[in-house]
């Protein structure tokens, strides 16, 4: 039987990212009782809800990683799962501090913004080339604190990026009362 370029793909991210799901999930648990790191806080958000947030979604195969190899130079993709369809879903998070006041602040969330879906596309584009995947079967996603994310997925440019999002208010209530352990807490 003839491997894929997606299977050869899955089996590049078994030997570089062995954890189990399990192991995954203790450490996003953790993150959630020192939120140190917003960005790190959002990506937990995204990990243990995965399935209410992106269904497509279902195995993890990389976080934080880069899909090329040891280059981290040509960037990291946040999270890359593979679909049902054998497909890889890429998504990419972005914490918007949505909360802050004042011109320069409103230019900093339109550059996060703009940036986030960049960084998806040019990852899209360097999977493909690098890996040899067909576009169609890349599909993307961006998570991030400002639901202004939205009109931006589907532009009718043929780019297509599910986005999603969760406000920094419930973000915070989650933190707040996630019990770990407690599957009824865990979508992933």
């Amino acid at each position: 039987m003839v491997e894929t370029e997606i299977q050869k793909f899955v089996r590049y991210c078994k030997r570089i990212q062995p954890q189990t799901h399990e192991e995954i999930k203790r450490y996003f648990e953790g993150v959630i009782g020192f939120p140190y790191d917003k960005e790190l806080l959002l990506q937990s958000y995204l990990f243990l809800n995965i399935k209410h947030l992106f269904p497509i979604c279902s195995e993890l195969l990389l976080f934080e990683k880069s899909p090329i190899a040891d280059y981290t130079d040509l960037g990291k993709c946040d999270f890359v799962y593979l679909t049902p369809q054998f497909d890889l879903f890429l998504i990419e998070t972005k914490f918007i501090d949505t909360q802050a006041k004042g011109a320069t602040e409103r230019k900093r969330r339109n550059k996060h913004r703009n940036k986030v879906f960049e960084q998806v596309m040019t990852l899209k584009s360097r999977f493909s080339q690098y890996w040899n995947i067909d576009l169609e079967e890349l599909k993307c996603g961006v998570f991030t604190t400002d639901a202004d994310v939205s009109w931006r997925g589907n532009r009718g440019n043929g780019v297509n990026i599910v986005t999603k999002s969760v406000s920094i208010e419930q973000l915070e209530k989650w933190r707040r009362t996630y019990r770990i352990g407690n599957r009824e807490n865990c979508k992933c």
